[in-house]
């Protein structure tokens, strides 16, 4: 069966679910693009050979007929005010002869029991306005309406290639409460995103209420950070016994309101609330442990945040009126989501999607795909391409490239590529840097001011070149791979100058122009200085990071990168300072606060348990979980030195009093594992490898044993911890 809505639908067969599937067909550019499901539906036909069976569709609003709203814009339903829905059942008969069933202008419509529903907003839902059997034959259509065929290009129509969305799993409540104002408050004890399943029994016509919030404050929930986003579910009763799961909407929330509840707190049984974990479905590939429960909670903070940003695209945050597919977040933590879930599909749909939105702009990459600013009227400027944001349609297909190995994928990314860095070419100054026009530059620098998070103290210029450095290199490789070797060369003389030109503008007596940890961190992650220039750029990286009271000084474009900037320059003793620093602002000081995801500031919530004065205060927002990648990496110690991992190289730093670790990935080319301990001032290694994956095994001394799979708990132990930084495993442009 193809399904596909103009606003999200579901499918049934004489009252049986077509699948499990959510939001079909998700969101897309809609403008060029629109996604059809294919469910095999064999089972819910086969015994109703010769049969009239009921097809029904359930239409919502979904992405295609709603507000949008973010950085300061807002746009009313643009995509289109009128809902439609699609479904084409293809039948193959035991002798051969096939028939098509579809949907067409003969099918009739009715309202159903949802009156609003909406993304931001929240869902309606009367019981006592249900229909039951309204999708099985026989049922009485006095009343219905006619339907039209609407037109829509067929050439727009694409399959999915990512995994739809589904319901992962469900939470019970850890504490429910009354509340100052007489309200029942619930604690689910995650922040999660999804809905809550409702089981009632009331009088016909009393209405519930839940509203929805991530975090308290002053005893109630804490409502501003969802900047309009009412998060509230209406529910009328019927009479009877109600369930109720609103599956046109999605919230991100730990904590619910309950409102007009029967019997107030004491009636809400113990099987009447039930939160829905809600993601596209992404199969979990990678783990990773340590004997620090500190980091173990940080690292689940990480999946948890993933998982409820990762719902049909890769949105910034998921609760407040916004969750708009940002560019940045992705660009930065790519590696650290092809690590921890199977994001290939998922990612190279939406880069297709990229693509689209580029061409449509004349090269120009967008702040969010798909880009709903176009439609909008913004506070700020931004009419082209951008430093890290823009830099997403390079720097995401080429961590996929590195996670999986997919020629193909990468083959398909690098038209697109291309096209942006030849338009960053046409953005340098004169003198060869990218120091000119709007740049979002070290964004949520923590000494910034909380209303204008622009105003970091690393130089945007500074920023941008750096930024501009790598996408060149990872262009040039991108065509290596490919086997455009004229482009190759095109970009690393691109990348070379760009080089030339970092260091002629911004690096001076050893010192790097506005001198601070942002622009030291992308200098060396990035491999734009020389082995000398690394050696003091460290150096002085370490000072800064100490002078700072081993507190994060770095903003959006450094964070991701500071650590392996420090490990690879021989500082690791810094870098798990400021990994395991609690006091604000720090990775962990959100851990100590109760944090169960990731947020948006460093301290999106204040010591005081208060909620942070500025206007962006998600408690859910996935970047700065990008550090992730280095506890994989380093901690962990699995390095890819091939793309798909066909090489790795087995490198554990133990540091900062963490005497243990496992961390396995289930790669194109099978399991991968390792498990090691210090013991007596020995590390030991256990590991597993697949057929025809060479591990690399260095000691301090610079040997290397080099062992090929498959093996399975293969033991290696060294008197000596491990190299501070081997060559193989620097970070680089690439």
């Amino acid at each position: 069966m193809l399904l596909s809505a103009l606003g999200v639908v579901e499918a049934s067969i004489d009252g049986e679910q077509v699948s499990d599937d959510l939001f079909t067909p998700g969101w897309t550019s809609f403008e060029w693009r629109i996604r059809y499901s294919d469910s095999d539906v064999t089972e819910l036909l086969k015994e109703k050979a010769g049969r009239r069976v009921a097809i029904g569709l359930a239409l919502g609003n979904g992405w295609y007929r709603t507000r949008l709203e973010g950085a300061g814009g807002s746009v009313a339903p643009h995509y289109g005010e009128e809902l439609a829905g699609f479904a084409e059942i293809h039948v193959t008969f035991t002798d051969g002869h096939q028939q098509v069933i579809a949907s067409d202008a003969t099918w009739m419509a009715a309202p159903g029991d949802t009156s609003q529903n909406g993304l931001y907003d929240g869902q309606h839902v009367d019981a006592r306005l249900r229909t039951p059997g309204w999708n099985t034959v026989g049922f009485d259509e006095t009343g219905w309406g006619s339907v039209h065929a609407v037109d829509v290009d067929a050439a727009k129509l694409t399959p999915y290639i990512a995994p739809p969305v589904r319901r992962q799993f469900t939470l019970s409540p850890v504490r429910m409460w009354e509340s100052p104002r007489g309200t029942v408050l619930v604690d689910f004890g995650q922040n999660l995103v999804g809905w809550v399943r409702v089981r009632v029994e009331g009088a016909a016509g009393d209405q519930i209420t839940l509203r929805h919030a991530e975090v308290l404050e002053d005893g109630q929930l804490g409502t501003r950070p969802l900047q309009g986003a009412k998060a509230t579910d209406v529910y009328t009763l019927s009479g009877g016994l109600d369930v109720f799961e609103p599956t046109f909407t999605f919230h991100g929330f730990r904590f619910v309101e309950l409102e007009g509840w029967p019997g107030g707190l004491a009636g809400v049984g113990p099987e009447a609330l039930l939160a829905t974990v809600v993601s596209s479905d992404l199969r979990r590939i990678g783990h990773f442990s340590c004997s620090d429960p500190r980091l173990n909670r940080l690292h689940e903070n990480v999946v948890w945040s993933m998982r409820g940003n990762f719902l049909d695209v890769p949105t910034d945050c998921p609760q407040r009126a916004e969750r708009l597919g940002w560019t940045g977040d992705i660009a930065v933590f790519a590696p650290t989501a092809a690590y921890l879930f199977d994001v290939s599909g998922f990612l190279r749909d939406w880069l297709r999607d990229m693509a689209a939105e580029q061409a449509k702009h004349n090269g120009r990459v967008p702040l969010v795909v798909p880009d709903v600013f176009k439609y909008m009227e913004l506070p700020f400027a931004a009419p082209e391409s951008v430093a890290i944001w823009s830099d997403a349609v390079a720097w995401v297909p080429w961590a996929m490239w590195r996670a999986y190995g997919d020629s193909a994928a990468l083959a398909e990314a690098l038209p697109a590529m291309i096209t942006h860095a030849k338009r960053v070419q046409t953005l340098l100054s004169e003198g060869g840097a990218w120091d000119q026009g709007f740049q979002f530059g070290d964004w949520l620098d923590p000494d910034a001011p909380p209303h204008r998070p622009w105003e970091a103290k690393a130089d945007s210029g500074v920023v941008a070149t750096a930024a501009a450095y790598r996408t060149a290199c990872m262009v040039a490789e991108a065509a290596v791979v490919c086997g455009n070797e004229g482009e190759a060369a095109v970009f690393a003389a691109m990348a070379e100058e760009l080089r030339t030109a970092f260091h002629r503008q911004y690096i001076s007596e050893e010192r790097i122009f506005s001198d601070c940890t942002t622009v030291y961190t992308l200098a060396i992650a990035f491999d734009l200085l020389t082995d000398d220039e690394q050696t003091w750029a460290g150096a002085r990286l370490a000072e800064l990071v100490t002078e700072s009271g081993n507190r994060i000084s770095t903003g959006f474009a450094g964070t991701p990168f500071i650590l392996d900037a420090l490990t690879a320059t021989g500082h690791d003793e810094v870098a798990f300072g400021l990994l395991l620093q609690e006091q604000m602002p720090s990775w962990l000081y959100p851990v100590t606060m109760g944090a169960t995801t990731i947020w948006e500031r460093w301290d999106s919530m204040l010591p005081d348990g208060s909620i942070n004065p500025g206007e962006m205060t998600s408690f859910n927002h996935y970047a700065l979980g990008s550090v992730a990648d280095w506890m994989h990496r380093t901690i962990g110690g699995i390095v890819p030195l091939g793309a798909g991992y066909e090489r790795v190289l087995f490198s554990p730093h133990p540091g900062g009093g963490i005497d243990s670790a496992e961390s396995s990935l289930d790669t194109p080319r099978g399991r991968i594992a390792l498990r090691w301990n210090l013991a007596d001032d020995r590390l030991e290694m256990s590991f597993d490898l697949p057929a025809g994956v060479t591990a690399v095994i260095p000691d301090q001394s610079g040997i290397e044993q080099e062992v090929v799979g498959p093996c399975k708990n293969s033991v290696f132990a060294s008197t000596i911890f491990g190299p501070a930084a081997h060559p193989s495993a620097l970070p680089r442009a690439v």
